[in-house]
Order: structure tokens, then C-alpha cells, then sequence
């Protein structure tokens, strides 16, 4: 089977300031924490929850070796050499 790809990338830059009295790490990156724990599986369920509505495309994660702190691959495939339909959506 023949297949061709497109990569399009989101990135996300987290930053956190601190008075210049900040001596370092005491509060042990909570801020870093905060969007592992709350923001970053916000925003995946809500990407999937929109992906899903292109009922033509399946969307997956793949793991390329990196962390998932790190990065994550959003797959969004369509078969093309499958019979497509008709719909009125």
C-alpha cells in the first residue's frame, strides 16, 4: 500500500517568572506539575473530542521513543483505499 504524510506541529513553551529574591526550585516546579496534572490532559481531550467530529479520519497517539512529558504525536489517518461512502454530513 502506498502512503504519504504531512507533519504539522503545535508547540507549547511553558515559562514561569519568579522575583528576583528567587534563589530556585522552592516550590519544586509546581508550576511544571500544574500542566501535567491539569492543563496538558485538558487540552488532549479536548483536541480528541474535535477530531472524532471528522468521522472520516481516525485520530491515535504514537509513541516515537520520546517521553510523553516531552511530546506527543497526534496521528490523524484517513484509508483511502477503502470505499468511502456517501454521507450528508
Amino acid at each position: 500500500m502506498y502512503q504519504e504524510e504531512k507533519t504539522f506541529t503545535f508547540r507549547f513553551s511553558l515559562e514561569a517568572s519568579f522575583p528576583d529574591d528567587y534563589e530556585g526550585d522552592e516550590e519544586a516546579h509546581a508550576w511544571v506539575r500544574e500542566w501535567e496534572a491539569r492543563i496538558k490532559p485538558d487540552l488532549l481531550k479536548v483536541l480528541f473530542e474535535s477530531l472524532r467530529q471528522h468521522k472520516a479520519w481516525q485520530p491515535h497517539v504514537r509513541n516515537r521513543g520520546k517521553s510523553p512529558a516531552d511530546e506527543i504525536e497526534i496521528v490523524l489517518s484517513r484509508d483511502f483505499s477503502k470505499p468511502q461512502g456517501f454521507s450528508l454530513s
